[in-house]
């Protein structure tokens, strides 16, 4: 028997749950793109977009993923033969790295492993290292959704000042705008990039880049720039068509604009950056608590560097790849699948709570995973979910 007939629930870290409100502003004839509402309308999403990322530079759209914005973020701040600073925390920290050597860019890595955050001092000490600063810019993830870390953006700004370097700070934060706290100009961060599908709640297709003006003066001798990543182009919505390099993403664009309503007009950022905190606190205390008579845990250790977006954990050998099926095929919810770098997928699995959530989804999927580790007999504390309905309580 199987009680997952009915509206299934997609529980991955991204793409995350899409309001109904964003889907339906998108379920409409296509506008002139020329003139009139259109053009308009995006003249004001430019400055809430900017709101949400607490920053008063630029911001450029595209008609893309993450891995497009990770290109234009490189092939606008640098040329061949330049070198890199690559902090890696898990497969997108590498990724992008990855990206960037294939582009011509040397790269230099530390590699943080799957458990653990960026280490400052070992970033010091490769700052003090590069006594001729051939380092032209530090790549980093705020969080990375394959091992659920959450970095510390100011700490490495910091390390950067500490050291007099002047190397760019550019920060991946795909999986945490709109999630986790981030402010960009007070953290000194000069180019960010994320995407439309996880905080902002927007089906996947739209992308962006936000940069200083520190970081438009590297693009003028960038010499790896190609016309549709050149973010100059993206800056003034006055020139409409020049300004997404052809047809905009009409539809994405109305449903952004209502995402947009919905976090910045009537929640706003700092109510969300806490709705976020209070309902990863109660998918934490529920692990905590199984993990007291079972082998379930987190797998980042420490509670502040836990992303307030996605949480990895192991269940054990073979039992995340058992309750993941079970949750999928007998109870209606999809959980995120382990990414590579983790000790064993089949342990593993990834809940996303990221987005238009609330208390009684984020309940809703604790209760099924422990009604599932009971029907799978895993060992665990049998009190996991009344420690995380004892977070939302006392929250609220």
């Amino acid at each position: 028997m199987t009680l997952a007939n009915g509206r299934h629930y997609l529980a991955i870290p991204g793409p995350s749950v899409m309001p109904d409100r964003v889907l339906q502003a998108m379920h409409r004839a296509a506008p002139n793109i020329y003139r009139g509402e259109m053009p308009d309308m995006v003249h004001t999403i430019v400055p809430d977009l900017k709101a949400v990322a607490k920053t008063k530079h630029h911001v450029a759209m595209y008609i893309s993923n993450g891995h497009g914005v990770w290109e234009a973020a490189l092939v606008n701040c640098f040329s061949r033969g330049d070198k890199v600073l690559v902090l890696s925390t898990g497969r997108f920290g590498t990724g992008w790295g990855d990206m960037a050597a294939r582009l011509g860019i040397e790269t230099q890595v530390l590699d943080f492993g799957y458990t653990s955050d960026v280490d400052l001092n070992r970033l010091e000490e490769a700052l003090a290292a590069d006594t001729d600063k051939q380092i032209k810019g530090v790549l980093m993830v705020q969080v990375d959704t394959s091992t659920s870390v959450k970095n510390n953006v100011l700490g490495v700004r910091e390390a950067l000042d500490a050291a007099d370097h002047p190397a760019l700070l550019l920060c991946d934060n795909i999986a945490s705008l709109g999630c986790d706290e981030f402010r960009m100009d007070d953290w000194g961060v000069d180019v960010m990039v994320t995407g439309c599908q996880k905080g902002l709640m927007t089906p996947p297709g739209m992308s962006f880049v936000y940069f200083n003006d520190r970081a438009n003066a590297a693009r003028d001798k960038a010499d790896l720039v190609t016309p549709y990543w050149d973010w100059q182009m993206r800056i003034d919505p006055d020139y409409f068509y020049e300004y997404f390099f052809g047809t905009a993403p009409t539809h994405h664009l109305y449903g952004l604009r209502v995402a947009l309503d919905m976090i910045v007009h009537e929640e706003g950022i700092e109510a969300v950056w806490n709705r976020h905190k209070v309902l990863a606190e109660a998918v934490w205390a529920a692990l905590e608590v199984w993990g007291q008579a079972g082998p379930v845990r987190p797998n980042i250790a420490e509670r502040d560097k836990r992303s307030h977006a996605v949480t990895l954990a192991n269940f054990g050998p073979g039992n995340g790849l058992k309750l993941r099926n079970w949750m999928e095929q007998s109870y209606g919810v999809t959980l995120g699948i382990p990414l590579e770098g983790v000790e064993s997928a089949d342990d593993f699995l990834r809940i996303g709570h990221m987005g238009h959530v609330n208390g009684q989804m984020v309940l809703g999927v604790l209760a099924g995973l422990q009604a599932g580790m009971t029907a799978l007999q895993i060992p665990h504390g049998p009190t996991g979910l009344e420690a995380a309905m004892k977070v939302i309580a006392e929250a609220t």
